[in-house]
């Protein structure tokens, strides 16, 4: 799997990062964790194992954590990055199966997608990811399924080229701007189904619906507004999503 990165941003994720890194070293040897200022040890408890692990001095924000680990990647030529959350809700295990998804979609990003379990998600989570699909496809002009999954491979070569005002600043945003300014390029943006895992006892979100939902939103309005609403675009987005299947 050479060229193969897996970047994971960790904010106060002490008591599960070290298995996840653990099991993510098992699929791939070169595994990148962002730190985002965590006040837990975090850190600390990743320590001796064999990855890169970079710090930030203080909490940036999902999408800043997430752009510092791809953009190191990018400098050790990566061609393709996985992305993955270290918190439990996506399994190492299955990075396997999203790598034999872009081996057949080179140049596509592929999503692990969570959708097809809906009796495993919240009511209100799934029907809070079912309008944002819809609103996400739309300013995408293509239908994309579980837009809110950060459980992604994404080829390499991608960010070199990609809109430079994707915002980068922290928070959510950056995740759902990648998959629009991608898939308006030309990008496919295809699928796999992973499960839906929320454990009771896992630690809350760091996604804050209120402040969260309204960057996001605001951020989506403006690309459909720039085009006119692009009804042509909502109709694309309404033929139904790609997926590569089991």
């Amino acid at each position: 799997m050479t060229g193969v990165a897996v970047v994971i941003p960790a904010y106060n994720e002490a008591g599960t990062i070290r298995e996840i890194a653990q099991r993510t070293l098992c699929q791939v040897p070169w595994l990148i964790v962002v730190d985002d200022g965590s006040t837990d040890g975090t850190a600390d408890a990743v320590a001796g194992l064999p990855l890169t692990l970079l710090r930030n001095p203080e909490n940036r924000g999902k999408g800043a954590s997430l752009w510092r680990g791809i953009a190191h990647a990018i400098g050790e030529d990566a061609e393709v990055i996985v992305t993955l959350d270290g918190d439990g809700q996506h399994l190492p295990e299955d990075i396997p199966r999203l790598l034999a998804a872009h081996a057949a979609h080179r140049d596509a990003i592929v999503i692990g997608s969570r959708m097809h379990e809906k009796r495993n998600f919240p009511l209100a989570r799934y029907i809070a990811n079912q309008f944002g699909n819809f609103c996400i496809s739309w300013a995408a002009r293509r239908p994309i399924e579980d837009s809110q999954s950060g459980f992604r491979a994404y080829p390499g070569a991608l960010f070199r080229p990609l809109n430079t005002r994707t915002d980068r600043t922290g928070g959510f945003v950056f995740e759902t701007e990648v998959l629009i300014d991608a898939a308006r390029s030309g990008v496919e943006v295809t699928t796999v189904p992973v499960p839906a895992i929320y454990e009771q006892r896992a630690r809350p979100s760091h996604f804050r619906p209120v402040p969260d939902f309204t960057r996001i939103g605001w951020m989506v309005t403006c690309k459909i507004v720039s085009r006119g609403f692009d009804l042509p675009g909502l109709v694309r987005s309404l033929r139904g999503p790609k997926g590569t299947g089991g």
